[in-house]
């Protein structure tokens, strides 16, 4: 209804769960021209991901997000209402404001994630109250200089990127959402995934 002319790009990583095979169906139905099905042989990461997605876009703005309706379509417009209010170059979702929330985490891991953003808060100063989400809006050609700068891997990337932004003084804006926690599937945050974390902040408080 907002005459908004787009396409929604899938990536997949040859996933065992039947991803390509449900983007195939939704390509019959909605037609290859809004689903662009761009899969690969192997999973890659998230940051070959997005560049390999860019690739094969065709607007100037891009929208990052989980396919798994951990973020909701339902925001996409206040995103796009939140780039066209302040003329952003970045709209990032927050969980961490106003009626922004998490849904379906243990204790546990909503501790991790708020002590995760509140130290990188403290220690990078980065202007956006969400740094690890990945549900987000960008210029395209930005997206594109941020990927070209950015070295960081797992959860620090999501980070990186926002820091990055503000180095190059690129203008940030946010929109509160509600995450869901996947119904189907797990994800992995363990030892590891937490040690790599607390590594690339202080790489990047020492860097910036």
């Amino acid at each position: 209804k907002d005459n908004i002319n787009f396409e929604v790009i899938v990536i997949d990583d040859n996933s065992p769960d039947g991803t390509l095979d449900v983007a195939k169906q939704l390509q019959d139905v909605y037609g290859k021209d809004r689903i662009v099905l761009r899969p690969r042989e192997a999973k890659l990461g998230l940051g070959t991901a997005y560049i390999h997605g860019m690739k094969h876009s065709t607007g100037n703005f891009i929208i990052l997000m989980d396919a798994d309706l951990s973020h909701h379509p339902k925001f996409i417009a206040q995103f796009i209402a939140e780039q066209r209010r302040g003329n952003f170059d970045i709209v990032s979702g927050t969980r961490y404001m106003g009626d922004g929330g998490v849904f379906g985490w243990d204790l546990r891991r909503k501790v991790i994630s708020r002590g995760a953003n509140y130290v990188a808060q403290i220690l990078l100063r980065p202007g956006a109250s969400d740094l690890t989400g990945s549900f987000r809006l960008y210029r395209k050609d930005v997206l594109k200089q941020l990927m070209d700068v950015c070295v960081s891997k797992g959860y620090v990337f999501q980070m990186e990127m926002i820091i990055r932004a503000r180095q190059l003084n690129f203008s940030v804006g946010e929109v509160p959402i509600s995450f869901v926690d996947r119904v189907y599937g797990e994800s992995k945050l363990g030892g590891n995934e937490i040690v790599s974390y607390v590594k690339g902040l202080l790489t990047l408080f020492a860097t910036t």
